[in-house]
C-alpha cells in the first residue's frame, strides 16, 4: 500500500495543475448543483414500523399529519380574554391565521364547542395546521406566521408561538464555528512556523468539507434528509480534513529536512503518512457505515452522508494536498530552514520528558489514567435521552412553552394521542376516556370529536408532567398496557413524546449490537496494521474509557446542569437520543486515528530493530507533536459548535470535544505508551496461526526500495 500511495503522490505532484483544476471544477459543480437541485430538510425523527410512527402515518393519510404551530395568547394583566374587546382581538387573530400561506386551518380557542382556554380565562392557544409535513414549512410561511403574532402583540395581547411549523434547520457556519476555525489556523501556523503552509492546510480541508456538505445539500432534492445531517458531516469533515492534511504536510516537511528533493519528499509523505491517513479514514468510515446495521433510517442517512464526506476528505489529502505541495515546494518550510534543512529538526525536550516519565512510572500513570477517566465516566450510569428538544433561551418558542406551562400545566407541551380504529371507534374512544383519565399522571383527557361510523377516532391525553419527564415516559407505558387489555379494540399511542420514547428504546437496543460490530471490524483492521493482538486490544479498551468519560461529562453538564453557563446551556435536561450512538461511532473512528498515527511511528522504530522501550520513546517524540496539534485542532473545531445555540448538535459537539481531549492526551499519550512499556516485547506478539495475514506496510518500509525515476525530479518551485 505504501508503494502504491508513493506513486500516487508523485503522479499528483507531476500533474499538479490538472489535479487542482479537477478539484476546483468538482467544488464549483457541487455549488451549482446545491443552488439548483436542493430541497428541504426535516426535523421529524421517527422509525418506520413502530406503533407511534405507524399511527402518525395513518393520521397523516386521513389528512391530519401536517406540521402544526400553537399560537399562545394572553390577556393584558388583570383582564380576561372573554371580554368583548379581547374576544374581538382573538377573533381577528384567528381569522388572520386561517388565511396564512400554507395553512389549512386554525382553531378558535374561544369556541364553546371546543375551547382551549385556561380556567382563569386569561390564556388560550390556537392550533394552526399546515399541509406541509414537519420540516416542510417554508421560511416565507414561517415569516407570515411570525408577522401575524407580531400584529397581535401590537394590538395589546401577549402572543407567542411554538410547534413543528416554527422549527428551522441547524445552520453550518457562524461566528462561534468561525472562532474554532481561526484557532485551528493559529495552531497550524504555530506547528508549521509558516502562515503559508497553515493556510494551504486549511484551504485544502475546506475544499473537501465544502464538496461533502454541498453534495448532501444536492441530495435533499431527491430524498428526505434530517436537518442535522449536513451540520454533523460538516463538523466531522472539517476536523478530519484539517488533520489528514496536517499529517501528510508534516511528514513532507520532515522529508525535506532530511535532504530529499521536493518530488521524492512528496511521494514519501503520501506513501507513509498517506498510508496512515487511508487506514485511519477507513476506520472512521467503518464506524459511520456501521450505523446502517442499526436499521434506523435517519441514522443510516447521517452515517452514509458523514462517511461520504470522509471519503472526500481522504481523497483530497491523497491527491490535492500533494499537488498543492508541488506548487509550494520548499516554501512549506520556514525561510531559515530552507538553507540548512538537515540541521533544522530537533527533538522537543518537553515531549522527551513526557514520554520518559510515562515509561518510567508506567504502573502509576496507567492506574491514574484509568481511575481518572473512570471517575469522569460515572454520570453515564444515569444518562437519559429524548427527541424532544428544549427551545433556545429567549426565543418565542420558549416563551410560548412557559405561558402554556403556567396556565395549563407542563403536560400541554407534550400531549399524547390515542388513535382508535375499526367499527365503533368513536364509541370505544368515548368509553375509554374515563378509565384513561383515572390512570395516574394524566391532567386531562380531551374527548374525541364525533366521526362517521367506521372512521378512526382520536383521544388526546394531557399528562401532568412535561414531555421530557420520566413520569410522562411511564404514562406512555401505562396507556399501552391498559389499551392492550381491552378486547376488540385496536388502539395506538402516538404523538411527539410517544415517538421519542419509541426511538429511545430502539436506540438503546441497537447500541450494544452497533458497538460490538464496529469495535470488532476496527479491531481486525488494527491487527492488520500493527500485526499484533495486544496493541489493538489496548487501543480498543482505551477507547471504552474515552467514550465513557465523554458521555459522563456530557451528562454532568447537559443533564445535571453542572457548568451549564460555560457552554451556553439554555436549561438542563435529557440528552438528544442521537447523542450516544453518534458520539460512539464518530469518536471511535477519531480515536483510532490517533492510535494509528502515534503507534505506527513506534512500530516503525521497532521494525528497524530498536528495543521496545526505546521504540516507544522514538516513535512518541516523532509523532506526539503532530498528534497534539491535530487533537487541539479537532477540539477547537468541535467546541466551536457548542455555544452556537443549536440543541440538536450542541451536546454531540461537546461530547466529541471532551472525547478528543481525553483520548489524545490521556489515552493515547499516557495510557497506551504506559501499557506498551509494561508489555515490552510481548506488545508486538502475533500468534503463528495469524501470520498469514497480509502486510499493509503503513510505515512505508517498502519505500526504501523505491527509487525515484529521473522524470520524478522535474524542477519545482523552491
Amino acid at each position: 500500500m505504501a508503494r502504491l500511495l508513493y506513486r500516487l503522490g508523485l503522479a499528483a505532484q507531476r500533474r499538479r495543475l490538472a489535479v487542482v483544476l479537477v478539484w476546483v471544477a468538482v467544488l464549483l459543480g457541487a455549488g451549482v448543483g446545491a443552488l439548483t437541485l436542493s430541497g428541504t430538510t426535516t426535523n421529524n425523527f421517527s422509525i418506520p414500523g413502530q406503533e407511534s410512527t405507524t399511527a402518525l402515518e395513518k393520521i397523516k393519510s386521513a389528512g391530519g399529519g401536517g406540521a402544526t404551530a400553537q399560537v399562545v395568547i394572553q390577556a393584558p394583566p388583570g383582564q380576561q380574554l372573554v371580554t368583548p374587546e379581547n374576544a374581538q382581538a382573538v377573533g381577528g387573530l384567528v381569522a388572520k391565521l386561517n388565511t396564512l400561506p400554507g395553512a389549512v386551518g386554525a382553531s378558535n380557542p374561544l369556541d364553546p364547542a371546543n375551547p382551549s382556554i385556561n380556567p382563569d380565562l386569561n390564556t388560550a392557544y390556537s392550533t394552526v395546521s399546515y399541509s406541509a409535513p414537519p420540516g416542510g414549512v417554508t421560511t416565507e410561511q414561517q415569516d407570515a406566521l411570525f408577522a401575524a403574532v407580531d400584529q397581535a402583540r401590537a394590538g395589546g395581547l401577549t402572543a407567542e408561538v411554538k410547534g413543528e411549523a416554527t422549527m428551522v434547520a441547524p445552520h453550518v457556519g457562524g461566528p462561534a464555528e468561525a472562532v474554532g476555525v481561526v484557532l485551528a489556523l493559529v495552531i497550524l501556523a504555530l506547528t508549521y512556523g509558516s502562515l503559508v503552509a497553515a493556510g494551504m492546510n486549511l484551504l485544502t480541508a475546506s475544499v473537501g468539507v465544502g464538496i461533502g456538505v454541498l453534495g448532501i445539500t444536492i441530495a435533499t432534492g431527491f430524498m428526505d434528509l434530517q436537518s442535522t445531517t449536513s451540520a454533523l458531516a460538516g463538523m466531522l469533515g472539517l476536523a478530519v480534513g484539517i488533520d489528514y492534511a496536517l499529517f501528510i504536510i508534516n511528514r513532507y516537511r520532515h522529508e525535506l529536512r532530511e535532504g530529499k528533493d521536493v518530488p521524492t519528499a512528496i511521494g514519501t509523505a503520501v506513501g507513509t503518512a498517506g498510508s496512515a491517513v487511508l487506514t485511519a479514514g477507513i476506520t472512521v468510515i467503518i464506524a459511520l457505515l456501521g450505523l446502517i446495521v442499526v436499521g434506523i433510517p435517519f441514522l443510516t442517512q447521517m452515517g452514509v452522508a458523514a462517511a461520504a464526506t470522509i471519503v472526500v476528505a481522504v481523497l483530497v489529502a491523497l491527491t490535492l494536498v500533494p499537488a498543492v505541495l508541488g506548487f509550494l515546494g520548499k516554501r512549506a518550510l520556514p525561510r531559515k530552514q530552507r538553507e540548512a534543512p538537515a540541521e533544522a529538526e530537533t527533538d522537543s525536550k518537553f515531549y522527551g520528558g513526557w514520554i520518559g516519565t510515562v515509561t518510567k512510572r508506567r504502573v502509576a500513570v496507567l492506574l491514574l489514567a484509568i481511575i481518572g477517566l473512570g471517575a469522569i465516566a460515572l454520570p453515564v450510569m444515569q444518562m437519559r435521552t429524548t427527541l424532544v428538544q428544549i427551545p433556545p433561551a429567549g426565543s418565542t418558542q420558549e416563551r410560548a412553552e412557559q405561558l402554556l406551562t403556567e396556565s395549563f400545566g407542563a403536560g400541554v407541551n407534550g400531549p399524547l394521542i390515542v388513535l382508535f380504529e375499526g367499527p365503533g371507534a368513536y364509541g370505544q374512544a368515548t368509553q375509554a376516556a374515563g378509565p384513561i383519565d383515572a390512570i395516574g399522571g394524566t391532567a386531562m383527557v380531551v374527548p374525541p370529536k364525533p366521526v362517521p361510523d367506521g372512521a378512526p377516532a382520536m383521544l388526546t391525553v394531557i399528562p401532568e408532567s412535561g414531555p421530557t419527564s420520566e413520569d410522562t415516559e411511564h404514562l406512555v407505558s401505562e396507556l399501552r398496557a391498559y389499551l392492550a387489555g381491552l378486547d376488540g379494540v385496536e388502539a395506538s399511542v402516538t404523538g411527539a413524546t410517544a415517538v421519542s420514547v419509541d426511538v429511545a428504546v430502539s436506540l438503546d437496543e441497537a447500541l450494544p449490537i452497533y458497538l460490538v460490530l464496529v469495535v470488532g471490524l476496527a479491531l481486525l483492521l488494527l491487527i492488520l496494521v500493527f500485526r499484533s493482538l495486544l496493541v489493538p486490544l489496548v487501543g480498543v479498551l482505551g477507547f471504552l474509557l474515552t467514550v465513557g468519560a465523554s458521555l459522563g461529562a456530557t451528562v454532568a453538564v447537559f443533564q445535571w446542569g453542572w457548568l451549564g453557563n460555560a457552554v451556553n446551556l439554555d436549561a438542563p435536561g435529557p440528552l438528544i437520543s442521537l447523542t450516544p450512538i453518534l458520539v460512539i461511532g464518530i469518536l471511535f473512528g477519531l480515536a483510532m486515528d490517533y492510535q494509528i498515527f502515534l503507534v505506527s511511528r513506534m512500530h516503525e522504530a521497532h521494525h528497524r530493530g530498536i528495543p521496545p522501550k526505546e521504540a516507544i520513546v522514538t516513535g512518541f517524540r516523532q509523532a506526539a507533536p503532530v498528534v497534539v496539534a491535530a487533537a487541539l485542532i479537532m477540539f477547537f473545531v468541535f467546541a466551536g459548535f457548542v455555544p452556537a445555540g443549536e440543541p440538536a448538535i450542541k451536546s454531540i459537539a461537546f461530547a466529541l470535544a471532551v472525547g478528543i481531549l481525553a483520548d489524545a492526551f490521556v489515552v493515547r499519550m499516557v495510557l497506551v505508551p504506559a501499557a506498551l512499556a509494561l508489555l515490552g516485547e510481548r506488545a508486538w506478539w502475533l500468534p503463528s496461526w495469524l501470520r498469514w495475514l497480509p502486510v499493509l506496510d503503513v510505515e512505508g518500509a517498502a519505500l526504501t526500495e523505491e527509487q525515484p525515476k529521473p522524470r520524478d525530479r522535474e524542477p519545482v518551485n523552491a
